[in-house]
């Protein structure tokens, strides 16, 4: 479906896809990873560190995504349940860590409905791995693109980060 050299990131692989007119395998490709097979993911590394140590100090913390319950194609899985599940397995809500709770999660069905949810929640701090997302956040929110596997993008208002240590120093 997509060449060997291509690199093995999300963005490279949905821009290939999207660029060769077979967007509807995307579409079923994320249904699959972000479904049935979310639980082979693991957590970025310092991920959970990083989110504690920023809970130490007493900063907010809500994960605000744009994910349909379903996917458009493809198998049926409730993809907000298993991105949940993922949370949980991976100690996001354990009282003795990160001790996040259900209500600090946040699945939106439209890129509007999320950036209206990043803004009601009073975010004064936002990061995700797509610029186009980062394009619609208002200026006085600080932006952070995570991008660990690209190289640097250009082209927003945004600080590029690589890795969950460097927004813990940044925020530090």
């Amino acid at each position: 479906l997509i060449p060997i050299n291509l690199p093995k990131e999300k963005n490279a692989v949905r821009n290939y896809l999207r660029e060769n007119q077979i967007e509807d395998e995307w579409t079923i490709i994320q249904g699959e990873v972000y479904g049935y097979r979310i639980k082979e993911a693991v957590p970025f590394e310092e991920t959970l560190e990083t989110l504690q140590a920023l809970t130490e100090k007493q900063i907010p913390i809500n994960i605000i995504s744009h994910k349909t319950r379903e996917p458009y194609l493809g198998p049926k899985k409730d993809l907000h349940a298993a991105a949940m599940s993922w949370l949980g397995m991976n100690h996001f809500f354990d009282p003795e860590g990160l001790n996040l709770k259900e209500n600090q999660v946040f699945f939106e069905v439209t890129k509007e409905k999320k950036m209206d949810r990043i803004i009601k929640t009073g975010c004064t701090h936002f990061m995700d791995d797509l610029p186009e997302i980062l394009k619609m956040i208002p200026n006085e929110i600080n932006k952070f693109l995570f991008s660990p596997n690209e190289e640097q993008i250009s082209g927003g208002n945004w600080t590029v980060i690589k890795s969950w240590k460097e927004l813990r120093i940044i925020l530090s």
